[in-house]
């Protein structure tokens, strides 16, 4: 079996822009698609701060990877007609290297964190008074000789984008103005979604080669451009570069990708659960040994996807197989008894 499938998926999660995915991000509202609440909200808020000519709100954008939370920061920052400053948040590991970014700011600059959940709280207590009263409080030296000074920071908009809301500390959540969270996009906007960058890529697609696509790529625009990419490869070598319907099934299916969007890993925690752990429920550091793979991959890369469908499902005691998982399997459902029939 071909793990390439699982790695297009892992890579699409965890590696940030590639140039490829850059030149593919729409450079203005009108131009991203899905996320219509989101981005009807965020083209509001813009213009009523372009109208009083005000600065826009500080913004949290949540969700999965690959949603376009790094492609909205630079829309925002382009429609308000300002520099945008990006930086992730694990790479800022000292007050100094904090007060290096936010004094070089300029009245209306955006500055985008990405994975801001990963920020060291210590440095959060830095963001508070930057973002409440646009002042940031250092401390020189240490011991007797330590004193604190005070700088002004213009007004800014720090737009937050987390993989994980939840681990975002509640006085940092409290100081956005604005929570938009992403959600998976349907597969007839991913189809336009690849229509559109194969368009800007040149490549030869219809309809149905798009359609293909999509529904494989697990609701992820991310996902679906780099499918986009192995299939333009495919077609190249073996379909006289023209990507339709078959074509984009053989190309998947090649490397074990069906039309659920299930690659081989999928495939293989399903089997591990039903077959070696009963259906569960079983503990994720169990899975992740019987399939052997980083459980941290498996819990952000494989089973979010594999919960939207319906095949899995997190308990307190651990993670179970849907019936679902049993039918994509070809083996049927236990016949579990009713919690009445437990009863003496």
């Amino acid at each position: 079996m071909s793990e390439s499938g699982s790695h297009i998926y892992q890579q699409a999660a965890e590696a940030p822009a590639s140039p490829f995915d850059v030149s593919l991000r729409p450079p203005v509202f009108a131009e991203f698609q899905g996320q219509q609440k989101a981005v009807e909200l965020l083209t509001m808020r813009v213009e009523a701060a372009r109208q009083r000519g005000d600065v826009l709100d500080h913004v949290l954008l949540c969700g999965p990877p690959g949603l376009g939370k790094t492609s909205l920061a630079h829309i925002i920052a382009a429609s308000v007609g300002r520099e945008i400053h990006v930086c992730n948040g694990p790479q800022i590991e000292k007050a100094g290297d904090l007060a290096a970014i936010l004094t070089k700011l300029e009245r209306g600059d955006v500055l985008f964190i990405d994975e801001i959940h990963r920020l060291h709280p210590k440095l959060e207590e830095y963001l508070y008074p930057a973002m409440e009263d646009y002042k940031l409080d250092i401390i020189i030296d240490q011991g007797p000789s330590a004193r604190s000074i005070q700088l002004p920071l213009p007004r800014f908009t720090l737009v937050g984008a987390t993989t994980r809301s939840g681990m975002l500390t509640a006085p940092l959540r409290s100081r956005f103005g604005m929570v938009s969270r992403l959600d998976y996009y349907q597969e007839t906007v991913l189809a336009d979604i690849i229509e559109r960058s194969a368009g800007l890529l040149d490549i030869s697609l219809d309809h149905e080669g798009a359609k293909e696509i999509a529904a494989r790529a697990r609701g992820t625009p991310r996902v679906a451009n780099m499918l986009l990419r192995y299939v333009r490869d495919f077609a190249q070598v073996r379909a006289n570069n023209h990507i339709d319907g078959p074509v984009a099934d053989a190309a998947l299916t090649l490397i074990d990708i069906d039309r659920d969007g299930i690659d081989e890993m999928d495939k293989r925690i399903l089997e591990a659960i039903i077959f070696k752990f009963d259906g569960g429920p079983v503990g994720l550091n169990s899975v992740a040994v019987a399939v052997g793979e980083d459980a941290s991959t498996l819990e952000e890369v494989n089973e979010p996807y594999l919960i939207m469908k319906g095949f899995l499902k997190r308990t307190p005691r651990g993670r179970v197989a849907m019936p679902a998982a049993y039918v994509k399997m070809g083996v049927p459902p236990p016949v579990r008894p009713a919690a009445a029939d437990l009863l003496p």
